[in-house]
């Protein structure tokens, strides 16, 4: 049984590789809607990866479909945060976006203190506070084997800043993965939408929103999404206008 399984993952590779590997050649090849077309199958099958969602993006965006493409960067990201191409390349795709909506400035300890942490993925404060204890390691090291008093003070005080450095990465990391956990994505696939003041078609238009515009999901009524964007309008939305990231 466990050839057999054996057998069955790695054909499933190797159907998955020569896929990508396709999508690919014919991304190089000019033809961005037979690539994005070979890596939506690839997705369809359950085969999600950082790269199937990287190369997809770029296909949309070569297309000038500005939706896809911010919501395939945004899935990659979510699967590395640290991809600094992918970030860069969605910064790209936010300037084909029309709706320009500056976030609300950040007011309270709560919301300063994410302003001071949120820039970064709770993933990379894990990291941050890893390197910190390795550095506490070695310190601690240099403090057991120094034989001058003056140098174990130096040691000592390394370890002292060392440690406050994982405790606070610690409590970064907690507090931006408890801030992540009550968001809901998502991006605007309709090309022009109303925002409405209640979840019916009758009610009155508070806002416009264009395709790619990314708002916050925290209720849903019927077939309406409430909504939050990034200057705190709230309004509510077709839920068919709309694609969420998780």
């Amino acid at each position: 049984m466990k050839n057999i399984a054996y057998i069955i993952l790695f054909l499933s590779q190797a159907v998955f590789a020569q896929s990508f590997i396709k999508g690919n050649e014919l991304y190089r090849k000019g033809d961005f809607a037979g690539a994005a077309k070979q890596y939506e199958g690839l997705l369809k099958g359950g085969e999600e990866s950082e790269e199937v969602y990287f190369n997809l993006g770029n296909a949309y965006y070569k297309q000038e479909k500005v939706a896809p493409a911010i919501y395939n960067y945004e899935k990659a990201l979510q699967l590395n945060p640290r991809h600094t191409e992918t970030e860069e390349n969605l910064a790209l795709a936010h300037k084909l976006v029309i709706d320009d909506i500056k976030p609300t400035p950040r007011t309270g300890v709560s919301k300063a203190l994410y302003s001071l942490t949120g820039k970064y993925h709770y993933d990379s404060w894990a990291w941050v506070a890893v390197s910190f204890s390795g550095f506490c390691l070695v310190l601690f090291l240099g403090y057991y084997l120094a034989e001058s008093t003056a140098i174990k003070r130096i040691f000592f005080t390394g370890m002292f800043v060392a440690i406050l450095g994982i405790v606070f990465s610690i409590l970064a990391a907690v507090f931006v993965r408890s801030k992540k956990s009550n968001e809901h994505p998502a991006i605007v696939f309709a090309e022009v939408v109303a925002l409405k003041a209640d979840p019916n078609e009758k009610a009155k238009d508070v806002f416009i929103l264009h395709e790619g515009t990314k708002v916050n999901v925290n209720d849903t009524k019927g077939g309406w999404k409430k909504v939050v964007l990034e200057d705190d309008s709230v309004g509510w939305i077709d839920k068919d206008a709309i694609k969420e990231l998780e």
